[in-house]
């Protein structure tokens, strides 16, 4: 995997992964993402894939997916994250509810790739919200 990161000008940077897309960064959080928001975003991305992979192979019915990610950070520098919670809002069936569970576990104990690297230094929390019943 390869990204290319291009200085744009005060602290706005633009990030290309070949063939992918673009995204843009910014330090003073303008006209792009902070660096750090990206990783955060870069979790709940990593996490989504896995979910709906895992929910479609158990052919659990879903209409919506939205992951939230929050981190608490440390005060010192560098000020790294010490707390992230990944709140899951899967819009299905309340029956349904421990097959999401089972899906966001095993993405974040076995899958998310992203998940494991930050995990060696903070502490992760899943939380499930069912959105409400899938008609």
């Amino acid at each position: 995997m390869t990204t290319t990161t291009v200085w744009k000008g005060g602290l706005l940077f633009e990030s290309t992964q070949p063939e992918a897309g673009k995204v843009l960064m910014d330090g003073h959080v303008k006209e792009g993402i902070s660096p750090k928001a990206l990783l955060l975003a870069g979790l709940a991305g990593c996490s989504s894939v896995d979910v709906v992979e895992i929910l479609q192979k158990m052919r659990v019915e879903f209409k919506g997916l939205v992951v939230t990610a929050e981190a608490d950070q440390t005060d010192e520098l560098p000020r790294v994250f010490k707390d992230i919670v990944l709140t899951f809002q899967v819009e299905t069936k309340t029956e349904n509810e421990e097959k999401v569970k089972k899906a966001i576990d095993l993405s974040m104990e076995k899958y998310c790739g992203v998940a494991a690297m930050l995990r060696k230094n903070s502490a992760i929390t899943s939380i499930l919200k069912i959105t409400g019943d899938q008609q």
